[in-house]
């Protein structure tokens, strides 16, 4: 799921279906694609933000550059276990995501006291870069379940399915554990296509025959505006 110091740069494209939905186009999509190597797995995150969330909240605006900074690890980390540190950028619609692998421990140690990791490269320098000159701090904890697939002739098309998404505020890091407040319906899944190249033609007739249309879902920006905005709003009126 990654290495050190990688660029990744991608198209993604969101769309919210019902299970019924995401069984149809399991079904369909079945041809083309296999399973990745990890198959179904949780994924954990922790994002980093401004005291007043300024990076979240320019997001939501819709600019046409948007960045977010996370803590990714697969699964409650142990010290010893690899985890991802990103930055993820967003220009034009094309994403672009720097990502460093460490151990948690080391990891944290930097975050928490500022201590560079051994393995030191481009990638880190501009997250440090971004860490620092925002003033960044773990704001929101966030997971989902994922279901991942790859397409069998093009490896950098790859075909996701997220669920069970919750998140919370509170202890937003991997040692407070894995739990939180509902971000979607229980009855909706996340379809995520990520393409490298050019959309294939199956796919593209796939998702026309069953009229599937993109739809613009930020996980941390409905966490967000569900419970961080609406709460903010509810102590100012009062």
């Amino acid at each position: 799921m990654g290495g050190n110091g990688l660029l990744f740069k991608r198209h993604e494209k969101k769309y919210i279906l019902t299970i019924e939905q995401c069984d149809e186009f399991s079904r369909r999509i079945a041809p083309y694609v296999q399973k990745d190597e990890y198959g179904e797995y949780t994924i954990c995150n922790v994002y980093y933000d401004t005291d007043n969330f300024d990076l979240i909240r320019e997001s939501l605006e819709k600019p046409q550059f948007k960045q977010k900074m996370r803590l990714r690890s697969y699964g409650i980390p142990t010290a010893e276990d690899k985890v991802f540190l990103e930055l993820k950028k967003k220009y034009e619609g094309i994403v672009y995501k720097r990502r460093i692998k460490l151990p948690y421990a080391e990891c944290m140690n930097y975050l928490e006291k500022g201590i560079t990791p051994r393995k030191d490269n481009i990638s880190f320098k501009e997250i440090d870069y971004v860490k620092k000159h925002f003033g960044l701090k773990p704001k929101v904890y966030l997971a989902y379940d994922r279901l991942a697939f790859v397409a069998n002739d093009d490896p950098t098309l790859r075909i996701t399915f997220d669920y069970n998404i919750r998140a919370r505020a509170e202890n937003p890091s991997f040692d407070a554990g894995d739990y939180g407040h509902p971000v979607l319906e229980e009855t909706k899944r996340i379809l995520e296509l990520k393409v490298g190249m050019a959309m294939p033609r199956w796919l593209i007739d796939i998702l026309n025959e069953m009229q599937i249309r993109r739809r613009s879902f930020s996980k941390y920006g409905t966490f967000y505006n569900n419970y961080i905005a609406k709460k903010d709003k509810n102590n100012y009126d009062r």
